[in-house]
């Protein structure tokens, strides 16, 4: 969800009650930029806790490994023997 600085500064305890039950992540933007994201702390509380996957989703990473690609290298496997 994108939110305006503006909306931010009228409706913050609003929001920052829907990152926590919900877990999904808020930016804040100032003409169309982002310039900063308000980010649950941990797992949501309450009954709309989401699946491990979503909670992951939230957090806003991303996997740098293509889908063929292995994102351990082969000397990694080397020294395991």
């Amino acid at each position: 969800m994108d939110i305006t600085v503006t909306e931010f500064k009228h409706h913050c305890l609003k929001i920052i009650r829907r990152v926590e039950e919900t877990g999904r992540p808020v930016a804040i933007t100032r003409r169309g930029k982002v310039v900063a994201r308000l980010n649950p702390s941990g797992v949501a509380a309450g009954p709309g806790n989401l699946a491990p996957w979503e909670q992951l989703r939230a957090l806003g990473g991303r996997l740098l490994a293509k889908p063929d690609e292995s994102v351990l290298r082969d000397e990694d496997f080397e020294a395991l023997r």
